[in-house]
């Protein structure tokens, strides 16, 4: 096998992960609610950035927060669906396994909402006339 040969077949693998990667992107925006929530907030945060022209600098914490909270989620997802794969009937140890996977998103996205705060608040006062 030459070289160009172990390209395309490196590449082919690339491709075919990416292709589930994104049908794990589809079914989390498709079916989970909280992914729908905080894709628009992130959406709304996008907006929020462009139209108070935020830091470099801060663009990289608004998409690093983006990501982690969503990637969060998906980790979430997928622990609540292996839970129930396991185990369908209710289940305390089960639920502790949820409970905690759900509070993991929760302190996600607390922290990154903080971060919000401290970037936007500011420039949103200043812009509203509030904040010399």
């Amino acid at each position: 096998m030459n070289l160009l040969d172990c390209i395309f077949v490196i590449m082919i693998r690339f491709f075919k992960s990416l292709s589930f990667a994104i049908q794990g992107i589809t079914f989390l925006l498709r079916f989970e609610k909280n992914a729908k929530i905080q894709t628009t907030i992130a959406i709304l945060t996008i907006a929020l950035g462009f139209w108070l022209k935020i830091s470099n600098y801060e663009w990289i914490i608004c998409i690093i927060g983006i990501g982690i909270v969503l990637g969060a989620e998906a980790f979430n997802t997928a622990i609540e669906n292996l839970c129930n794969l396991t185990e369908p009937n209710p289940n305390p140890k089960i639920k502790t396994i949820k409970d905690l996977s759900a509070s993991a998103v929760l302190i996600v996205s607390m922290s990154v909402a903080f971060a919000g705060i401290i970037i936007f608040l500011p420039k949103f006062l200043f812009k509203l006339g509030l904040l010399n």
